[in-house]
């Protein structure tokens, strides 16, 4: 028997309660406004998209680090929804009764990326994060889960080679996702601009992709067993601002639906809603 998320039941009974919802209404209302971790940019896009074709209900998304994205929700920014790339953040705002008790919407893994001719596989990929030669970018803790799950896979790789955490933490560069990494152009994407000045040799970020299919520019492979994390996504309805959420609260079990799951697998994460349950 499967088992039924409580939050998630008390969503459906908070909906099936509400009144009907007609399209006309749907267009008249303002925009569902959601706060996600940038990981989310291209399939919460997609998955926007598609909900405003079938409803005519529009989405405001916007993407950023998910430390960050909390802390703009503490200081009073009104918003719908908050999609985080961990569990905590959400957790925290419905521990102070600002947010509903947040669900597993999906789930990623960490790889590690190089370029193609680097000869990163699974099975090196400790090895070179070792190697002295080899530069090592990471998001930034605290600020964006990424970098707080970059920090796990070194508290992972300290039980296999004793000393390889405090190597690996002294080395890594935290050159995205926080408030002062290093100054990228404008319109360049941070990882690349890096790459290309040799900065780094591997950096560790999410399986996932922006688009459909892996960039052709970087060879991703994941972690073996040993070393690999896996981010449960969180998904919380906020309450702070007492307004009505029934139209929040319809976007979000949107993306509970399996149609929608089906494609956010698409952009390389793992569902946890398919059609068979």
């Amino acid at each position: 028997m499967m088992k039924i998320n409580s939050s998630y039941f008390a969503w459906s009974v908070a909906l099936l309660s509400s009144a009907a919802w007609a399209d006309t209404a749907a267009q008249t209302q303002p925009p569902v406004k959601v706060l996600a971790a940038g990981s989310l940019t291209g399939a919460m896009t997609a998955v926007a998209q598609l909900y405003t074709q079938q409803t005519g209900q529009k989405i405001d998304a916007q993407f950023g680090p998910a430390g960050l994205l909390r802390e703009r929700i503490e200081n009073g920014e009104q918003t719908d929804i908050f999609a985080s790339a961990n569990m905590e953040h959400p957790q925290a705002l419905a521990d102070r009764g600002w947010a509903t008790q947040p669900v597993v919407m999906l789930r990623n893994q960490l790889c590690a990326k190089a370029l193609p001719e680097s000869g990163l596989t699974t099975d090196n990929v400790l090895d070179r994060l070792l190697d002295p030669k080899v530069g090592l970018g990471t998001s930034t803790p605290k600020a964006d889960p990424g970098g707080d799950y970059a920090w796990q896979v070194f508290a992972r790789a300290e039980k296999l080679r004793p000393g390889a955490q405090a190597i690996l933490e002294a080395k890594a560069q935290q050159l995205v996702g926080g408030k002062n990494n290093p100054p990228v152009p404008a319109g360049v994407n941070a990882m690349e601009y890096f790459f290309a000045r040799k900065k780094v040799h591997i950096s560790l970020g999410y399986c996932s992709s922006r688009q459909t299919t892996p960039d052709p520019k970087f060879t991703s492979v994941p972690l073996p067993a040993g070393l690999a994390v896996t981010s449960d996504y969180g998904l919380t309805v906020v309450t702070r601002d007492k307004k009505s959420h029934e139209a929040a609260y319809r976007f979000a079990l949107f993306l509970m639906s399996p149609q929608a799951q089906k494609l956010i697998a698409q952009y390389g994460f793992t569902p946890v809603t398919t059609a068979g349950n």
